[in-house]
């Protein structure tokens, strides 16, 4: 894994559109070793023995009941996986920290609670905070002694951060800011300790605060009662000249934006693999009810438009996590080479994440959609009663719903994924030019029916994947041309590109997953991942074509459109595929395992 770990981090955030990966170099979850097995067994087991039995009580706001939960996973390491031994935590790799998300995916609202607790909690201070305030601070975070929560958002300003209104001032004598202003959807709000809270000094310089709950001038409204997620704690938090000390300023004023954003894109990543962990315990949930409900004398599994639905629920999970893991090494890989190269540890953590920032964003929206499906369905293979609060696929599908918002709404992640990729080809860090002009060139000549390397097994589905890049290239490169400065504005068109791209990258990194399983696993194990791999790329192939069609015919006209929409069909073109009978075969296995296989 060393070898493969270096190559990899030779690879750049968004190079895969113009670069091809090699499976040796890429890992993959059947790559994880002893201990992170271990690990992601103990969250298992944590959410089936201390989570899952009390799930009702802990939905009513039990009071104490959710921090004291918080206690029990600190006392289990469970969250302090990423903050370094030297401040009471485990300083594992990033691939664990990941995997603790995903175990304990599946738990609900404690789920959020922890998620907030880890991430937006914890790492602005661990990241960006002094000497003094980590100590002071992350020590108690990392056991659970003090539980975290981070107030950004406010009545006006969600998706737009900066447009913040809460304002800070410094008091005449120079020892304190005072705060005033309000937030709101503040998750852990209730019940934790210590804040992260953002505001404007001098009416402009957006900050980030250190709040310790208790401060004068801070108070917090009721709980909100919301659609999901009930049993997550979620206020609206109050500042009138609010008295924050000097010494809580965290990292520089007027910086706030830099630990905002850069906090998002481990958080993105974080989300990805929480619903990951949810999306395998509701098929597994929904596995169960099939093969157990009949339906005019037979189980209902047996029932082909349920095989159907069953299977496809698998695949989206199989291929999410292909490429979260995919990118979680990556990021790893960036961090350590970071540290070897003298840089400081939270210099390194942030500087990994924002290198892969767009595929952070990627599997944000990949991971959330894909958990909306597996619920939505789950809901409806179970029929009337997955409606009713008896059943717990009920309670998976009213918690899913706000991972589309949190973290940056997914309309929001799929206009960044475009503009972090144009933005960085125009500063020299991604190389788009010499390839998109190969595509235009491509698409005036002849084309290559062939299939490429008639030895290579997988050269018709290696040979697809560069084809889909190809078509972003042509499209995005076209609509770069044809739009110039007013493509900001056509955001129709960013978002049918950015469905290109991660219909792409997640179909490219399935498809390495399994060229790397085949060279470790005998041919009729494996018949399960080929399966999913080609009817998902069969159904990428269909989804790429509409997108292109639909940017392509948003902006060209007369030859140029028809020249390009053959291009789309071109690049788009798969081989004839039986789709049913391979969902036959992915479904047999989740019913012979009467669980999601993996």
């Amino acid at each position: 894994m060393d070898t493969a770990t270096q190559t990899a981090a030779s690879l750049k955030g968004g190079e895969w559109l113009i670069k091809e990966s090699q499976p040796e170099e890429t890992f993959i979850p059947e790559d994880f070793n002893e201990e992170q097995h271990m690990v992601k067994d103990m969250c298992a087991s944590f959410l089936d023995t201390e989570v899952l039995p009390i799930i009702q009580r802990i939905d009513s706001m039990e009071p104490g009941l959710m921090p004291s939960l918080v206690v029990k996973a600190g006392e289990q390491g469970l969250l302090g996986t990423a903050v370094p031994e030297s401040l009471g935590g485990l300083g594992k790799d990033f691939i664990t920290s990941t995997l603790v998300n995903e175990g304990l995916g599946g738990g609900f609202s404690f789920s959020v609670a922890i998620a907030a607790h880890t991430g937006i909690g914890t790492l602005p201070i661990l990241y960006f905070g002094t000497d003094a305030q980590k100590e002071k601070y992350v020590t108690k975070l990392a056991t659970g002694e003090w539980k975290g929560s981070y107030g950004l958002t406010e009545p006006g300003s969600g998706s737009d951060a900066l447009g913040a209104k809460t304002t800070a001032t410094l008091s005449s004598d120079g020892k304190f800011y005072l705060l005033n202003g309000q937030k709101c959807w503040i998750t852990n709000g209730g019940f934790a300790d210590v804040y992260t809270v953002f505001a404007k000094v001098d009416g402009d310089k957006f900050t980030a605060f250190i709040v310790e709950r208790g401060f004068e001038g801070f108070t917090q409204g009721p709980e909100e009662h919301k659609m999901g997620i009930k049993g997550s704690s979620t206020v609206q938090l109050y500042f009138q000249d609010c008295k924050v000390p000097v010494e809580n300023v965290l990292g520089e004023i007027g910086r706030g934006h830099i630990i905002a954003f850069n906090i998002l894109n481990v958080g993105r990543l974080k989300l990805c693999a929480a619903t990951l962990g949810g999306a395998k315990r509701a098929i597994t949930t929904t596995v169960e009810y099939a093969l157990t409900r009949e339906q005019f004398k037979e189980p209902i599994a047996h029932f082909g438009a349920i095989q159907h639905k069953l299977a496809e629920m698998a695949i989206k999970a199989w291929v999410s996590e292909s490429a979260l893991y995919r990118t979680a090494e990556w990021i790893d890989a960036k961090e350590r080479s970071m540290i070897e190269a003298g840089k400081p540890f939270n210099e390194s953590t942030l500087g990994a994440a924002e290198e892969y920032a767009i595929e952070c964003a990627i599997l944000k929206v990949l991971g959330s959609e894909m958990l909306d499906y597996v619920v939505d369905e789950g809901v409806q293979i179970h029929g009337g009663n997955g409606y009713s609060d008896e059943y717990i696929i009920s309670k998976a599908y009213r918690d899913s719903r706000i991972n589309r918002i949190y973290e940056g709404t997914n309309e929001i992640n799929r206009l960044l994924i475009v503009d972090m990729v144009l933005k960085r080809a125009m500063k020299g860090r991604l190389d788009l030019m010499g390839p998109a002009m190969g595509v235009q060139k491509e698409l005036m000549s002849i084309p290559d029916f062939g299939s490429g390397d008639d030895s290579d097994p997988f050269a018709s589905e290696k040979k697809l994947i560069a084809n889909f890049k190809k078509a972003i290239l042509m499209t995005a490169g076209a609509a770069v041309q044809k739009l110039m400065m007013k493509l900001d504005k056509e955001q129709e068109i960013l978002m049918n590109i950015a469905d290109m791209a991660i219909h792409t990258f997640t179909a490219e990194s399935a498809l390495l997953r399994v060229i790397k399983l085949e060279s470790s696993k005998a041919d009729a194990a494996n018949q399960w991942e080929k399966d999913v791999l080609k009817v998902y790329l069969s159904e990428a192939a269909d989804q790429i074509f509409i997108a292109g069609k639909e940017a392509i015919n948003s902006f060209a006209e007369g030859d140029e459109q028809r020249m390009m929409q053959l291009g789309i069909k071109r690049f788009t073109k798969a081989d004839p595929f039986n789709t049913k009978d391979a969902r036959r075969r992915i479904v047999s296995r989740l019913y012979e395992d009467k669980k999601y296989p993996l």
